[in-house]
């Protein structure tokens, strides 16, 4: 069967390349008004009366007319299987008006020839992968496209009767003679829009978004690490690689991790994460350096005093006497926050303050575990040669402290510092004491530097972290925050459960990104029914009903006892100035926009039921292992 192919949104016809200028070399399709060139049809029109119901190809099998079916493809046993196909995509209930569409034109171009077996199989595919993979572009791409050049709209504006277009696309469709209708749907579109045509900002957000994940998630799957080792395949100590030949440890790496705790766990270490020795970090232990602190998950940075993120917590510090200022009485000490130091160039250590400090950064992140009451490891290093209770060699693990304060003074070197008061909250008791106990809650000490400081900081709400007078030990009272990291095994499953969380927890974000452009801008809610107005504004269409209740358009008038002109009433739009009383005759729900919206919140709603039955089946999964456990020990 000879091709058939429309021309494009530039007026080039698809068949013969040709741009075609005259009026009378198109001719438009009644039911899609999709142009065609003359020449390159496959039969040649007769009469001028054919031309006002000529069906394009594209549409044949909509209204079953068999002398429409003749008159396009020419060929009457080609005609007749192409027309059953046309049919068959037609009576496809699971398939939308703008899929319907794509496969009435494959099917004219060749790229498929009937809608068999295999191609539900290609469907299912498809939908499948979108499915697993949770790519909102794919979700765009599928479900909002311009009607014109068939791709997803750049610029895209949105008619009142609800049908979206890129804006070079529209321009040139309004330029043409006579075309002051819709390319969809043939209403009548305003004058003013001809005209002026307003590009909708939400939908360009929503999609640059969309793409921008997209292009991310395909940039990490095609990234290679170069000199990468495996926790499992790493030695017991710090180790060298093959491109760091330098003896040392300058250029040594982390060996094997032996805990199963994610960077940003907070808290002490347990014994449920220690598989090796089944013990966790007991207070006291010691290391020879950081590497061998950052094997058991102590504190992670090699280099860093304060592990943390600014807007999650702070977990661990190290004592190490960096800050003329910090003061060390045991079970309290005032610590020096980062930063205000001049690094640049080749510096890696600077004792000179520079500049004043400021909560950002690590120095946040130390706030927070403040407000939030969490706990904070803390390693002490004989390197503070100023405190009493720094070990003499290495680096020792000292149990876990609470922040109570923090502010912001004027230091030693006359900048200012950010300040934190750290008070010990363990329920093992301090390597330097005697006694057999941890720490009870104790008064808070008298600061005197508070009385001159500023951008104080005081925990309004219960700590996270509290003392349990029942129970006699420190324990959660709040749970703890969640961690957003993978964690430390060595285990292939973790490794891939944790890709496939951050993979998951990466598609979330894009969508809650995606869906909160796509909001009304009256309720601030994602949009339901949505209509965007002729000003390219978007509001769900009872709120913009609920918006203009009690008005109506033409107000009536009348002086003494006489009537007078009716006067049209200036219903404005909530956004903006432009008047609305002609496109609330008749809204229209932009339904492309409402698909999307729609798949999107499905595919949210069905990560978190999934999320749901994997976090009961771990937990069925660890009562499983504890009774197993049990019974062993009974036994």
């Amino acid at each position: 069967m000879a091709q058939q192919l429309p021309c494009d949104g530039e007026g080039v016809c698809m068949l013969c390349k040709e741009r075609v200028t005259s009026v009378t070399e198109i001719i438009p399709c009644q039911t899609c008004h999709t142009p065609w060139h003359v020449k390159c049809l496959l039969i040649p029109i007769e009469s001028l009366l054919a031309t006002i119901k000529w069906v394009c190809p594209d549409c044949i099998g909509s209204n079953g007319d068999s002398n429409d079916t003749s008159l396009a493809v020419g060929e009457s046993s080609s005609g007749n299987e192409l027309v059953t196909s046309m049919r068959a995509i037609e009576a496809d209930q699971t398939l939308t008006e703008q899929q319907k569409a794509m496969k009435r034109q494959q099917l004219m171009t060749g790229k498929i020839t009937s809608l068999g077996d295999d191609d539900d199989k290609d469907d299912k595919k498809k939908k499948k992968k979108t499915t697993d993979e949770n790519e909102v572009m794919d979700i765009f791409d599928q479900k909002f496209f311009c009607t014109i050049c068939m791709e997803l709209p750049e610029r895209p504006i949105t008619t009142p009767c609800g049908h979206n277009f890129c804006l070079k696309c529209f321009q040139k469709w309004a330029s043409r003679e006579g075309k002051k209708k819709c390319a969809t749907c043939s209403s009548p579109l305003p004058l003013g829009m001809i005209k002026n045509p307003r590009i909708n900002s939400a939908l360009v957000v929503a999609i640059r978004l969309a793409k921008v994940a997209k292009k991310n998630g395909t940039r990490e799957t095609t990234r290679t690490v170069s000199e990468y080792v495996h926790n499992q395949n790493r030695p017991d100590k710090a180790y060298t690689t093959e491109r760091a030949k330098k003896s040392g440890k300058a250029n040594a790496s982390s060996g094997k991790i032996f805990v199963t705790i994610p960077n940003d766990y907070f808290g002490p270490v347990l014994a449920d994460n220690d598989p090796v020795r089944n013990q966790g970090v007991l207070v006291g232990e010691c290391w020879e350096d950081r590497f061998e602190c950052r094997q058991w998950g102590v504190h992670f940075p090699l280099v860093a005093g304060i592990a943390g993120q600014s807007k999650h917590g702070s977990q661990s510090i190290v004592l190490s006497g960096g800050y003329a200022d910090d003061e060390d009485h045991g079970e309290w000490f005032l610590y020096t926050g980062s930063g205000g130091r001049d690094l640049t160039g080749n510096k890696r250590t600077n004792k000179d303050q520079t500049s004043d400090q400021e909560f950002k950064k690590l120095n946040e992140a130390l706030r927070v575990s403040c407000r939030k009451g969490y706990p904070v490891r803390v390693v002490r290093s004989h390197k503070e040669k100023r405190s009493a209770y720094a070990p003499e060699t290495g680096l020792r693990y000292d149990g876990v402290y609470r922040i109570e304060k923090c502010w912001r003074k004027v230091g030693i070197q006359g900048f200012k510092m950010c300040r934190y008061l750290f008070v010990r909250c363990d329920n093992e008791p301090a390597p330097w004491t005697s006694d057999e106990h941890g720490d009870r809650p104790r008064p808070l000490p008298v600061i005197e530097e508070l009385k001159r400081a500023t951008d104080v900081t005081d925990r309004k709400d219960s700590p996270s972290w509290d003392y349990d007078e029942e129970e006699s030990c420190w324990k959660w009272k709040k749970s703890p925050p969640e961690s957003k990291k993978p964690v430390q095994t060595g285990n292939p499953e973790d490794c891939k459960r944790a890709r496939k969380g951050r993979k998951k927890a990466r598609n979330a974000s894009v969508r809650a990104k995606v869906l909160k452009e796509l909001k009304c801008q009256l309720c601030q809610e994602v949009m339901s029914l949505p209509i965007t107005t002729p000003c390219a504004h978007n509001f769900c269409k009872h709120c913009l009903e609920a918006f203009f209740v009690g008005k109506t358009p033409v107000r009536k008038r009348s002086f003494q006892g006489r009537t007078l002109r009716a006067q049209k009433t200036k219903m404005g739009c909530p956004s903006c100035s432009t008047d609305l009383s002609e496109f609330l005759q008749n809204l229209q729900v932009n339904r492309e926009m409402m698909e999307v919206i729609k798949v999107l919140q499905e595919t949210e709603e069905e990560n978190d039921k999934d999320l749901g039955e994997e976090t009961e089946a771990e937990e069925i999964e660890g009562e499983a292992e504890q009774i197993n456990k049990r019974l062993k020990t009974e036994g």
